[in-house]
């Protein structure tokens, strides 16, 4: 979570992208998303089952959870894409696994697994209604050039799992695996102590982290710029590093909208013919 709000933080100083750029962007590669998906969700197993440094109960119910959460997540954000968009989205699935599996770490040895299918439900909708319908009535959210979701898909379901953990601690499983003795969640006779510790932890990472975060920027814009001009943003990375990220054109020929972008005369002429394909094959 600490992570996320130094991101977020400094990409609020920064500043956005070009409007031009934030106007429409497609995902580059949305089968190497899935594989990319499928590898984390594979990985998040193993340190939240590692979190014990031992194959043992603790270890077993860790894996267990993090997989329940992260498949309830994913049907519950797809079934809110179903309902709001009319049709299921392949990157609205991942990331709803990605809520699931941020979301239950801070619980995943120490809840039990019915717990475990309510932490997928919650993380599934409240980070997807803070993402669809809250960013967009947000003039602060909007302000954030946060391309990837990170602020809703880590943060807010983050901060949701650590105060879920304070309600849903298992009294026997926090024995196992925790040095502090009678922890437990509200739910199980813990009142709200576990709770508080919970928020009041969250609150003081997110509070360390902007102030930590802004003498950093401070000392960086002493050296070097935070942000680009305009019209090295304008041009990318050629402008900053002499290459490009992607050579998809002609040898030694340079992008230009008017001829590779995907309003490019001929690209629209292809797609206003009735059958037309979706790609345009360009003479270099």
């Amino acid at each position: 979570m600490n992570k996320i709000i130094e991101s977020v933080h400094m990409s609020k100083q920064v500043g956005p992208r070009l409007k031009t750029d934030r106007e429409r962007y497609v995902p580059n590669n949305i089968l190497l998303m899935l594989a990319g998906a499928g590898l984390l969700w594979m990985g998040w197993s193993g340190f939240n089952g590692g979190a014990p440094y031992a194959a043992n109960l603790v270890s077993s119910i860790a894996i267990l959870n993090t997989n329940i959460s992260a498949a309830t997540s994913l049907l519950v954000w797809t079934t809110l894409d179903v309902f709001y968009f009319g049709k299921p989205s392949v990157i609205g699935a991942v990331q709803g696994m990605i809520t699931g599996l941020a979301c239950i770490t801070p619980g995943a040895g120490v809840v039990q697994s019915w717990a475990a299918i309510v932490y997928g439900m919650l993380s599934g909708s409240i980070p997807w209604y803070s993402m669809m319908i809250l960013h967009k009535k947000s003039t602060l959210l909007q302000k954030v050039d946060d391309t990837l979701a990170v602020f809703y898909t880590h943060a807010v379901a983050g901060l949701l799992g650590g105060l879920l953990t304070g309600l849903f601690a298992e009294p026997d499983l926090c024995k196992m695996i925790l040095p502090v003795t009678n922890t437990k969640g509200a739910f199980y006779g813990g009142g709200g102590s576990q709770f508080a510790k919970q928020l009041v932890a969250a609150l003081f990472i997110i509070g360390w982290n902007i102030v930590s975060t802004t003498i950093i920027l401070l000392v960086i814009r002493i050296l070097i710029r935070l942000r680009m001009p305009e019209e090295q943003l304008m041009i990318g990375d050629d402008a900053v590093h002499g290459e490009e990220a992607y050579a998809l054109w002609g040898d030694g020929e340079k992008y230009d909208a008017t001829q590779h972008g995907w309003n490019n005369p001929a690209h629209v002429e292809m797609l206003a013919q009735p059958g037309g394909a979706r790609g345009v094959t360009i003479n270099l």
